[in-house]
């Protein structure tokens, strides 16, 4: 029984995967994808959005980090795939849900799901393109704007060679708006014979379970849920193993958190207003999850220096 960071754009890089994983309870994160076109990535791409290659393909906490690519172009694929193994990918995952505008405008992301025989030229060229012992991994979603072709992308890339494939059960048009249909992961185990990994609406221990007894998937992936909840991959965890439920972190633990995220980003990025910026993004998560994070936010919304922002986190620590 496992528990995934799913990849976010914009929002679950390096700094958050250490974050979180220092937490404890996840088992393994996904990079957030990187953009391949008509070219080989020059190395430093690969270690800007993956910096883990430079430690084993570890956050610092120990949990391991899979790469993942982005891209429609199964020759260009393979070639960056393979260098992403030589630099220590431990798994290449192959990104066919992204639902941005702007990605799929360039036919990446969730538009390949339009097209089934894409799909399995690009695992196809990407398993052949990486040694035997590297996983070569796929997320999708249900579909683009419907599911009238779910089963037969799952089939395409279970045929190509995928070890693994993630699903998150809504379509591109649905975005991120409730609910995911989980009675498509019968449907879509029905028609593969790899490991299928579930994704979408898990928020609560309540909906962990559910999605475990719908899927029947051993392996679950939560995105959004891990941000708004630090904790929750840990209180899963918990449950498992003993049958009883923890009581989520007190905000002032979250705070902690928040604060780490906060000096990460500030190391990173000097005096500019980028680790205000992540603070704030975090904080509109965790509202979610914990009232005191909408107070802090209206507290801090003015904020835009570093040093101002170091000075209100200290204080309300």
């Amino acid at each position: 029984m496992k528990i995934v960071l799913a990849p976010m754009e914009g929002l679950v890089d390096d700094v958050m995967r250490d974050v979180l994983t220092e937490i404890g309870g996840i088992d393994w994160c996904v990079t957030e994808f990187i953009r391949v076109t008509n070219s080989l990535l020059p190395v430093k791409t690969f270690h800007r959005l993956a910096p883990e290659l430079l430690q084993q393909s570890k956050t610092r906490a120990g949990t391991p980090v899979r790469l993942q690519l982005l891209g429609s172009d199964p020759a260009c694929l393979a070639d960056n795939a393979a260098r992403a193994a030589e630099l220590g990918a431990p798994v290449i995952d192959l990104n066919f849900g992204c639902p941005a505008p702007t990605v799929n405008r360039h036919r990446g992301g969730a538009v390949l799901l339009k097209e089934p025989q894409t799909l399995y030229e690009i695992v196809a060229a990407v398993r052949a393109a990486v040694p035997a012992d590297i996983p070569v991994t796929a997320k999708m979603r249900l579909g683009y704007e419907d599911t009238s072709l779910t089963l037969d992308c799952a089939r395409a890339i279970n045929a190509a060679g995928a070890a693994e494939l993630t699903v998150h059960a809504r379509t591109k048009v649905e975005g991120y708006k409730p609910p995911a249909h989980w009675e498509w992961f019968a449907r879509i185990k029905d028609v593969i014979d790899i490991p299928l990994i579930a994704n979408g609406e898990v928020w609560t221990l309540e909906d962990y379970c559910n999605i475990r007894a719908v899927s029947q998937c051993e392996t679950i992936m939560i995105g959004r849920g891990l941000i708004a909840a630090p904790d929750f991959a840990k209180r899963i965890k918990h449950l498992q193993q003993t049958g009883s439920q923890l009581l989520p972190e007190p905000w002032a633990d979250v705070l902690a958190h928040v604060d780490n995220l906060f000096m990460q980003c500030q190391l990173r990025a000097g005096d500019s207003s980028y680790a205000v910026s992540r603070v704030k993004q975090w904080l509109n998560q965790l509202k979610r999850t914990y009232i005191e994070a909408g107070d802090f936010f209206n507290e801090i919304r003015s904020i835009r220096e570093p040093e101002q922002l170091k000075t209100r986190l200290n204080a309300a620590r």
